[in-house]
């Protein structure tokens, strides 16, 4: 695997603690050792984007859930999509819905990638593996989405 130029902060947006720490087992397992920070609403990853909270740092891949409290993915996805300082971060939707008006949904709203979740652990590591593979390694990302 090639070498990383620069670190790409990954925000993971989730609200069930059970999937947070299956997500963040898989990413240690895959040895990801990106910069995770978690979101636990949709309100609290838009204020993390926007520097309401945290450093101000934006975040270089975005895994989203879909069915957030506060404020869905759907309109996550809207805002960053929406807004030319955010459009350019790749977002990936990770969610348990295999329904095909989410599917059509986010990538109407512009979403890079929808994945449904695996059940199995170890197909959820395979899962997180290729996604850091191909989003931080393979794929070419704008300077700003790296800085």
């Amino acid at each position: 695997m090639p070498e990383m130029l620069e670190p790409v902060h990954i925000l993971l947006v989730e609200d069930n603690p059970h999937d947070v720490e299956i997500t963040v087992r898989a990413l240690e397992r895959g040895r990801v050792k990106n910069r995770l920070t978690v979101a636990r609403d949709g309100q609290e990853a838009l204020d993390f984007l926007y520097g309401d909270e945290g450093d101000g740092s934006r975040p270089g891949l975005i895994l989203l859930d879909l069915n957030l409290p506060k404020v869905d993915g759907h309109e996550v996805l809207k805002q960053i999509k929406g807004d030319p300082r955010l459009r350019r971060i790749p977002v990936i939707v990770l969610t348990a819905s295999t329904r095909d008006e989410d599917v059509v949904k986010s990538y109407d709203l512009g979403v890079n990638t929808f994945i449904s979740k695996p059940v199995r652990f170890e197909d959820f590591v395979k899962v997180v593996t290729t996604i850091h593979e191909y989003w931080i390694y393979i794929a070419t990302l704008p300077a700003t989405v790296r800085a």
